[in-house]
């Protein structure tokens, strides 16, 4: 499977600010629903839960620089590199485009560990990446 993967969205008037600029935070929720997308579109899901055990992708880093303002009603791309990939984590890099221009509106990244519940109330442990997750989610070149 690629490891490069998009989706384009037009931005709400309830994200924007009193000056109709998208609120910062608003990039981190575009990005993890374009995370969220991108595992949808291998076949895994962020969050599962197989009787009493739990697993999922928690974030253990979050960064975006941001470069050019998104107003109300602009249509833009954001567009998921899976960067670096460990036995426990991956690392996606996200670029925010405009159609027709060459420079991002911003660029974040986001690393995430797997991690497990067994009982389904302790504490989540960092595990090995299964298998098939592994073999879907394939680094930039690979």
């Amino acid at each position: 499977m690629s490891s490069n993967y998009h989706i384009t969205r037009r931005v709400a008037f309830s994200e924007t600010d009193a000056a109709g600029i998208v609120h910062f935070s608003n990039f981190f929720r575009y990005m993890e629903d374009t995370e969220h997308a991108f595992l949808r579109s291998v076949g895994v899901s962020v969050h599962t839960q197989h009787g009493m055990r739990v697993e999922g992708f928690p974030r253990v880093s979050a960064r975006c620089d941001y470069r050019r303002p998104l107003r109300f009603e602009d249509e833009f791309t954001i567009e998921l590199i899976v960067t670096q990939k460990t036995e426990k984590s991956v690392t996606y890099r996200m670029r925010f485009m405009r159609e027709g221009e060459d420079e991002p509106i911003a660029v974040g990244e986001i690393t995430v560990v797997y991690a497990v519940r067994e009982d389904g109330s302790g504490p989540f442990r960092a595990a090995a990446i299964p298998a098939a997750i592994d073999q879907a989610v394939t680094v930039d070149g690979e």
